[in-house]
């Protein structure tokens, strides 16, 4: 399943990434910390999406409610609720 998630609050515009079952692909953010965000997710591939959601939920930037990673962590849940939906 590919997902393009529409973040808010940070500086990348939209992230995206695939979900094959519950195994992470293809992550990449447009806009923001160009470096960073390769970084992350590139460290992201093959991993498994329980444990990026519950590494990474709730982490804020700054004084920012919320940060790239946060809402990463959103992203995938809300792709995760889809996939289950479809599979009713």
């Amino acid at each position: 399943m590919k997902m393009r998630y529409r973040p808010f609050g940070i500086c990348p515009s939209s992230i995206e990434f695939e979900l094959e079952g519950n195994t992470l692909k293809n992550v990449s953010f447009a806009g923001g910390c160009s470096g960073n965000l390769k970084a992350i997710s590139m460290m992201l591939e093959g991993k498994d999406a329980d444990e990026v959601v519950a590494m990474f939920n709730g982490h804020t930037c700054g004084r920012k409610p919320t940060s790239c990673v946060d809402q990463l962590a959103k992203a995938i849940r809300m792709a995760q609720n889809q996939q289950a939906e479809g599979a009713k």
